[in-house]
């Protein structure tokens, strides 16, 4: 009889872990939990130091780490390299396994900076196909030289397949969430509308109804001392009708559409051209801006930035009094940008601070707007992946703190 090489079939740990992974794929909770306990598992089966997964940008440009085994864990979601740049994009684009010796002697690897791999040796870089799409590229490493037998490739490709298909199943489920939660919130919004609409267009219409009828009846009596003052109410009431509509209309604007594309963009200098298309409607306050990092930019959309600090900076007017001063600051911590509005108007209470960024919900029954502004810029920071929250002002007053993710450098 004869014997079979030991490197020309895989192993029996290896089958057992391949099929432990397909286990594990219809029992773990989450997607992070079923990639941490894979990558685990798999750098122990291959018998290796590194064991990494790099996911493929959904615009096809590149790959970002996205869990290891043997390198620093503070590189997942932040190591990236381009489509083609070193092995592993050229593994990627090609998509065929490259296998190296010698990093150090082989040009085609990509030393990623943060990313501590100048003790490791031979590599091998496996691309996730799916459906004739790369969806990402597993890479194994040794600090020893090693030579990839074809017992050891034909493993990593078979697990290389199997985590192919649930990549793109969790890529799949985490859209059809996302979808899910848009019509939820569109569904939420339209139900505030339905519910405000009644009383908010209803009621000055019956106000304007009955200043209608009285002056009918002035008209029919030969006239009356109070015509002038009835009209001027009536008046009031339709330019109240048609505030409304425009706020109904701007409530609209903000439910959730598509995707936006955000672009590095320079928040100082945006803040800037903001406050010089609203500066008339800051006149009679004192505008202060101070930034501590410029240029300070941050991923965003521009037309959804200038409509955010226009509300914040619309809101800060309204509640700031004559003569009473609107500051504007701006800094970066950590990976995020932060721009803050403040007023030194009444404040708001506690119990009210997130309140006020549901729609039509306002503070008092004063006739400054209808509630939708902070709903609606709460909404443009989301759409942007940040967030806008607000703060107590000591001793007076509010300040509005938007923050976005920071990137190094403007496009």
């Amino acid at each position: 009889m004869t014997e079979t090489p030991d490197h020309a079939v895989p192993r029996m740990d290896e089958i057992t872990f391949l099929a432990d992974v397909a286990h594990l794929a219809a029992t773990a909770r989450t997607w992070e939990d079923l990639m941490g306990t894979v990558i685990d598992r798999a750098r122990a089966a291959a018998r290796a130091d590194v064991c990494s997964l790099y996911l493929t940008d959904r615009d096809g440009s590149g790959l970002t780490l996205a869990a290891t085994n043997g390198l620093d864990q503070e590189a997942v979601g932040v190591a990236r390299l381009e489509m083609g740049q070193g092995i592993t994009g050229l593994a990627a684009q090609a998509q065929v396994t490259i296998v190296s010796p010698d990093v150090h002697e082989d040009e085609r690897f990509a030393w990623i900076r943060g990313v501590d791999q100048d003790r490791f040796t031979s590599f091998c870089s496996v691309p996730l196909v799916w459906e004739e799409q790369v969806v990402g590229v597993l890479n194994v490493q040794t600090a020893e030289h090693r030579d990839f037998r074809p017992a050891d490739i034909g493993f990593l490709e078979a697990l290389a397949g199997l985590l192919a298909g649930l990549v793109e199943k969790s890529r799949l489920h985490a859209e059809a969430e996302a979808q899910l939660e848009q019509l939820r919130a569109i569904d939420e919004a339209r139900a505030n509308l339905v519910a405000v609409v009644t009383h908010a267009l209803r009621t000055p219409l019956a106000v304007v109804r009955a200043y209608v009828e009285l002056l009918g009846s002035a008209a029919r009596a030969g006239g009356s001392t109070d015509a002038a003052g009835w009209e001027g109410e009536a008046l009031a009431q339709v330019d109240r009708l048609d505030e409304t509509v425009d706020n109904i209309l701007e409530s609209l604007r903000v439910m959730p559409d598509a995707p936006t594309e955000l672009v590095p963009i320079d928040l100082s200098a945006e803040v800037t051209v903001v406050v010089r298309e609203v500066q008339p409607m800051l006149r009679g306050r004192e505008l202060h801006m101070a930034f501590r990092d410029e240029p300070l930019v941050a991923l965003a959309s521009t037309e959804m930035l200038h409509r955010l600090l226009g509300y914040l900076l619309e809101n800060a007017a309204k509640y700031a009094p004559a003569g009473g001063a609107i500051s504007i600051f701006g800094w970066r911590d950590g990976d995020g940008a932060y721009v803050a509005v403040t007023d030194d108007g009444p404040g708001i209470p506690e119990a009210w601070r997130e309140r006020i960024f549901e729609p039509f919900v306002r503070l008092d029954d004063s006739p400054r707007g209808a509630g939708i502004g902070l709903f609606a810029a709460r909404r443009l920071a989301r759409s942007m992946d940040g967030e806008l929250t607000v703060e107590p002002r000591e001793p007076y007053g509010s300040q509005f703190v938007l923050r976005l993710k920071f990137v190094g450098a403007a496009r």
